[in-house]
């Protein structure tokens, strides 16, 4: 073999090394490149260290909430509640937290019923109301029912309930046909502390109330003669809103200060006389119409049919009656009475008093059979 072919073989096979060095070094730099992406990946979109700061999920958007209910109870009125516990009890799959708030008389007669009947297997807590703090408040006589503190509880929800942060409040005089937990969920826009149910929406605003002057707008609840309404600037037009279901958020209810700004108002009506003469609906709606003028959110209609004791007629077809997710006897006729409408619906919610304190009054001066 020359010396010339000896030197051709060296350097083919010096090149067959350098090749098979750089391939290796490629493979390994390319391993590397690797596991940096795979490290820094997750460090990326975790973000590990700001999440102690991100804001946590409201309540209302967990899953298995406990959905929080309040609901008055007066003694001659206890038959209501029981309808109402036990629609919304019956007709949910969500873990329900009832809040009764109740006078001290009347909390022993309610426990029993609630002992005695199926109604023990629901989750509640009896809440005892503390009529003084309405003291220099509430007018004595005109208008308001000074024999009836417990209208005015729903003002001090922070208060009764102190580690909630969301909650529905219910009167009496209503029983829900659907999961309950859909109006829990009910969507609060941010700086709004609660949602409520417009009354001019299309379904209650088809019918006005006989002798409740306008039931639907803020001249029927405020005295618009009066200087201080005037200087409010809120239209006297403006739709008005049924205090008697709504949904509150309330940690911004205690932010805004809701209860001592409503405080504010109730006083300035005892001194003042600022409610209409002709007051339309609920001796509560006044100071809730001015502290939440147009900073509140709507409640879906078919969650809050109202009107249901207005009248003895039939203001809506057994269909829609059907249909509605949750029925309001507000008016002066109420279910457990001789002369409501559609009071066979609300009965099939009521569990007779074992007690028999309560009694339903029917037709023809007849009272129910009591268990």
């Amino acid at each position: 073999m020359t010396f010339r072919k000896v030197n051709i073989i060296i350097i083919l096979l010096a090149a067959v090394v350098f090749l098979l060095v750089l391939h290796h070094n490629l493979l390994g730099l390319s391993d590397f490149l690797k596991r940096q992406s795979s490290d820094t990946s997750p460090l990326e979109f975790q973000r590990i260290d700001f999440l102690p700061e991100a804001p946590d999920r409201a309540p209302e958007e967990k899953s298995g909430a406990v959905v929080s209910v309040v609901i008055t109870a007066i003694d001659d009125r206890l038959g209501g509640v029981i309808a109402a516990l036990n629609s919304i009890s019956s007709n949910t799959k969500s873990d329900v937290m009832f809040y009764v708030v109740a006078m001290n008389d009347t909390k022993e007669h309610l426990r029993s019923w609630l002992q005695k009947t199926d109604l023990k297997r629901i989750k509640y807590k009896l809440l005892e109301f503390d009529p003084h703090v309405l003291h220099g408040k509430v007018k004595i006589g005109a208008g308001a029912d000074p024999l009836k503190p417990l209208t005015f509880a729903r003002f001090y929800l922070p208060d009764l309930v102190p580690n909630v942060e969301k909650v529905i409040y219910l009167d009496d005089d209503v029983i829900v046909q659907d999961d309950i937990s859909e109006l829990f969920n009910t969507p609060i826009k941010p700086g709004h502390a609660a949602a409520f149910s417009e009354d001019c929406d299309s379904i209650t605003s088809k019918f006005l109330i006989r002798g409740a002057g306008n039931q639907y707008n803020y001249i029927g609840f405020l005295d618009y003669k009066k200087e201080v309404i005037r200087n409010l600037g809120m239209k006297a037009s403006t739709c008005s809103f049924n205090p008697g279901v709504f949904v509150a958020n309330l940690t911004e209810w205690k932010m805004q200060n809701i209860t001592q700004q409503i405080e504010k108002w109730m006083a300035l009506d005892v001194a003042e006389d600022i409610y209409s003469k002709s007051l339309a609906g609920s001796i509560a709606a006044p100071p809730l119409l001015i502290v939440f003028y147009k900073i509140h959110s709507n409640i879906d209609p078919m969650w809050h049919v109202r009107h249901l004791g207005s009248n003895t007629g039939k203001r809506y077809s057994p269909q829609f009656v059907k249909a509605a997710k949750l029925l309001h006897w507000n008016g002066h006729f109420k279910p457990w009475g001789r002369a409501a409408s559609y009071s066979e619906v609300w009965e099939k919610w009521y569990i007779p008093d074992p007690t028999g304190k309560f009694s339903l009054v029917r037709r023809h001066g007849e009272a129910e059979e009591t268990m």
